[in-house]
């Protein structure tokens, strides 16, 4: 496992150095003297994303920031994200973010599709007995590992603001409504939730830790020992997003069912809710 995620640590550099150039799979895996294929499996297994769709997510991300912080025409803006025309740069900018590169430039609010996925090289190998006693109250202390977390999920929560966001995750800490899993000193799982409305606001976990039902165990914890209705909710991507990235699969593998559409922030979402148990009497997880 580290071998792979050096490998795929080396990809992301020559990604990261090479942003403005020709960027496929083939050309990526030439650099790290890999086969595509290879690369391909290891590169999605780590981030849970694929070389192409990370790079259009980093691309489209950094001609985001110069619509806002430059004076530069689209399609200069449209060239060097490597796309061949404006129109082509404007459909798929169009459908991330919701609004056409025009629209975003008007709004003067930058914020990013996808940051630089850091990857941890020696991730521990966790077993559920290990980390379910571990999911704790997060503290003051924890801002700075909630917040690295943070950067890398941000392909989950379109239209973030972090000075906002900052705000908020201390008074979620304050009322003790912020958990965290930590392993050594980083943080691999988040979530900010109301007990009273039942609403997760957050939940983000390490890339590297998706498959280790860290996920459930946040969920679990809410539905069984927090909350204070016999439900839990929360909004996602809807139906056909080309931003969601597979977060309306994940919240349906939970058991988490589809209800109302909703628009946050301008943003087009769904809420998903998921029900205690009517059976069985016990709801102690």
């Amino acid at each position: 496992m580290p071998e792979n995620v050096k490998n795929v640590m080396a990809a992301i550099d020559y990604i990261e150095g090479h942003l403005h150039e020709k960027l496929d799979l083939k050309t990526v895996a030439e650099a790290a003297h890999y086969s595509k294929y290879h690369l391909h499996r290891m590169f999605t297994n780590t981030t849970g994303l694929t070389i192409h769709d990370y790079v259009q997510r980093r691309r489209l991300t950094e001609a985001a920031k110069l619509l806002v912080l430059s004076d530069k025409s689209i399609l200069e803006i449209a060239l060097s994200a490597g796309y061949e025309s404006q129109q082509s740069f404007t459909d798929i900018f169009k459908s991330m973010y919701k609004k056409s590169p025009n629209q975003y430039r008007e709004a003067e609010e930058f914020y990013p599709l996808q940051l630089r996925c850091v990857l941890n090289e020696t991730p521990a190998d966790l077993n559920e007995k290990t980390w379910q006693d571990k999911i704790a109250f997060a503290t003051k202390e924890d801002i700075p590992e909630w917040m690295g977390l943070v950067h890398l999920v941000i392909d989950g929560f379109p239209h973030l603001d972090e000075k906002k966001y900052l705000e908020q995750l201390q008074e979620y800490i304050k009322n003790k409504r912020a958990l965290i899993l930590k392993e050594a000193d980083m943080a691999i799982g988040i979530m900010a939730f109301h007990e009273v409305t039942g609403s997760i606001d957050f939940l983000g976990v390490h890339p590297q830790y998706r498959k280790n039902g860290i996920a459930k165990a946040f969920c679990e914890k809410a539905l069984y020992e927090l909350a204070r209705s016999a439900q839990i909710s929360v909004t996602t991507f809807r139906a056909g997003d080309k931003a969601d990235t597979g977060y309306r699969k994940v919240w349906g593998s939970l058991g988490f069912a589809e209800a109302e559409l909703l628009v946050e922030f301008g943003y087009p979402t769904q809420r998903f809710i998921l029900q205690k148990p009517k059976t069985g009497g016990k709801e102690n997880g």
